[in-house]
């Protein structure tokens, strides 16, 4: 072609309109492509905490804060750990896989031992661009996991002015003299090894700003991560540490509740039944200072404990509460999944039990709430049937992220937008007894069903059966009863089937 004045005024038309269609395509790429446009993931873990919460029904406990993100999302009414303690709860959350998969029973094993190449939920979303920081107790205590994490996490504490986790001089005397006292009585041992620093009492409220508690500062912490990570997609890990033993928590938290109206548990005593091997000494709340080594405590003291238990709830509600609220003031609350769970239960005097360390329905239910953006349904419980290994394959669903082959959990987003949608059929946890026994309990709509299994073979050293629909404290132990014969048998089945089993029907659709 002959290029003339005409032609090239022509040609540069063509030109001028195509470089305007690229521009416009990749501006749309780019938009398409913004890290602000990703979903943003707030991970709130809350240390022992159960689901003794008013989104639970619990009119008596002042959680306004947790109370309205279960408004703006879905509680799990029936959410199942899978080991009902702090480091085999999390290694088995944030692998997305049970114990008997991560090898972790105790709070010494690390999950990488088992499975050295193992992706974590965090490092899922660190490999995918995320930054992914952790605040606070996300994995038990110091235990670090440098793959899964976008910084060293970080594990703040209380306040300068305090000492051994106390802030009153009182009880910071009180530990010292212990220390002093132990240190005497190791004079001349030739025992080797470190002994535990000692516990002063179980609780403590003093009159202080919440900062002046280690869950305070995480709060101001997590609110600084937000303000650094706004413009870009991120992954944040908030550990709060109470209502953990001891409990501290500002006085003012205290103050809003009146010790003499708190009610003591009707069902002080084991079950009716009990096998020896599923009940507890509860050891952990035993070290503290001042609470006795044997026998019941006196109602004074349950009392007292539940009393600061409850305080140091409404505390951690609190942070919480700041923490959305930075979320919310910086814009980002439309693009974040918040997740917010307990790590498992925790027992105030039920079955004569304290703390955790059990099958019992009151360790294994723990709290779970989703709140993400785009359900279909807000404020609304699901009774499904979920489990905490189900958390790692929802949040990265509803991020976009492709699953890892490993996970043995379930992706909840259906319950999300129909609460009332039918889910699996049981859910399970376990925990171990010395001398080799492993206690596996299965919980269905209606019963909880757990043996408790010498390791290795396939003896059942004891069995115990509660029935929910009568029975739903689990009172009674009715597995040996002549009448549940059939039914001990139709559980057997379902157990052998294991959680594969039970969410077949799942897969079945």
């Amino acid at each position: 072609m002959r290029i003339n004045s005409k032609n090239l005024s022509w040609l540069s038309r063509i030109l001028a309109v195509t470089l305007l269609l690229c521009i416009c395509k990749v501006g749309r790429t780019e938009v398409h492509a913004d890290s602000s446009k990703r979903m943003n993931v707030l991970f709130i873990a809350v240390d022992d905490l159960r689901p003794e919460l008013g989104c639970y029904g619990q009119s008596h406990i002042q959680s306004p804060n947790i109370d309205k993100l279960a408004s703006q999302g879905t509680v799990f009414n029936r959410a199942y750990c899978q080991q009902a303690v702090c480091g085999p709860s999390r290694a088995s959350l944030l692998t997305g896989a049970r114990p008997d998969t991560t090898k972790v029973y105790d709070l010494k094993t690390h999950f990488r031992k088992a499975m050295p190449d193992v992706v974590t939920l965090p490092q899922l979303f660190k490999e995918n661009g995320y930054t992914s920081i952790a605040l606070g107790k996300i994995q038990h205590g110091p235990e670090e996991d440098d793959p899964s994490w976008s910084e060293p996490m970080w594990h703040g504490r209380g306040h300068s002015s305090g000492k051994y986790g106390y802030l009153l001089p009182e009880n910071q005397k009180i530990v010292a003299d212990l220390i002093k006292k132990q240190r005497s009585k190791q004079k001349g041992n030739n025992k080797k090894g470190k002994k535990r620093r000692p516990y002063g009492p179980p609780y403590e409220n003093a009159d202080v700003p919440d900062n002046h508690y280690g869950d305070g500062v995480t709060a101001d912490k997590a609110i600084e991560y937000l303000n650094k990570l706004k413009n870009k997609p991120f992954f944040l890990g908030v550990g709060f540490r109470k209502p953990h033993l001891a409990f501290l928590a500002p006085k003012k938290y205290y103050d809003l509740y009146d010790e003499k109206d708190i009610k003591l548990p009707d069902n002080m005593y084991a079950p009716e039944g009990v096998p020896d091997i599923a009940m507890t000494n509860w050891g952990e709340l035993r070290t503290y200072y001042g609470v006795p080594k044997k026998g019941p405590l006196s109602e004074e003291m349950a009392r007292k404990l539940i009393h600061c238990y409850y305080a140091s709830v409404s505390y951690v509600d609190a942070q919480v509460g700041r923490v959305i609220a930075e979320l919310e003031r910086l814009g980002l609350r439309e693009n974040t999944i918040i997740v917010l769970w307990g790590d498992h239960g925790w027992q105030l005097g039920e079955h004569g039990l304290w703390a955790k360390h059990t099958n019992f329905e009151v360790a294994a239910r723990a709290p779970l709430i989703f709140s993400v953006p785009g359900q279909k349904s807000t404020g609304i419980a699901s009774n499904a049937l979920v489990e905490f290994v189900d958390i790692y394959p929802t949040i990265a669903v509803a991020a976009g992220l492709k699953l890892p082959t490993h996970l043995e959990g379930d992706n909840l987003l259906a319950l999300l937008d129909d609460p009332k949608v039918p889910w699996k059929k049981a859910a399970f946890s376990q925990y171990p007894r010395g001398g080799g026994v492993m206690g596996y309990s299965m919980r269905t709509d209606r019963y909880r069903y757990t043996r408790w299994v010498v390791s290795g073979s396939n003896k059942v050293e004891a069995r115990e059966l509660y029935d929910h629909k009568t029975d739903p404290d689990e009172n009674i132990n009715i597995a040996g009863k002549s009448d549940n014969v059939k039914i001990v048998k139709q559980l057997d089945q379902q157990m052998n089937a294991n959680w594969q089993g039970a969410r077949q029907a799942l897969h079945q659709k």
